[in-house]
């Protein structure tokens, strides 16, 4: 055997003795991680799906917007319409503004009357509280 390979020889087996690679264990850092992330996005998503609200007539909707109006309330609105995998947008919410003869105006945002499925008044929690 020549003296290199003595060395290598050598080397080999203190690596073998000595040197205990922990083999995927380094890596379930990384890869907890990133499945983490990735179930913290899918939570995200499915704790964000917009359930239907009772369809309301006609008559309670204006009812609720009167009542709003009188008292100076903010309101939540559901409009009749959904996304491509079938979930309610988010309500339109804010303090009535004016309406027109084709729909009411809720903060900066104008909602036909036709697309309303249902109006409540919503109670704003103070920041301080």
């Amino acid at each position: 055997m020549s003296e290199g390979q003595k060395k290598g020889e050598i080397i080999m087996t203190y690596l073998n003795n000595q040197y205990h690679d922990r083999g995927m264990k380094k890596w379930a850092g990384f890869f907890l991680s990133e499945h983490t992330a990735a179930q913290e996005k899918i939570q995200k998503g499915l704790a964000h799906i917009n359930s239907p609200k009772p369809q309301m007539s006609e008559q309670e909707i204006g009812e609720v917007l009167q009542i709003a109006r009188i008292k100076n309330k903010s309101v939540a609105i559901q409009i009749e319409a959904i996304d491509n995998e079938g979930n309610y947008y988010d309500d339109v919410i804010g303090k009535l503004k004016g309406a027109d003869s084709l729909g009411i105006y809720v903060g900066n945002e104008k909602v036909h009357y036709d697309e309303i499925r249902n109006v409540e008044p919503v109670d704003h929690v103070k920041w301080s509280q």
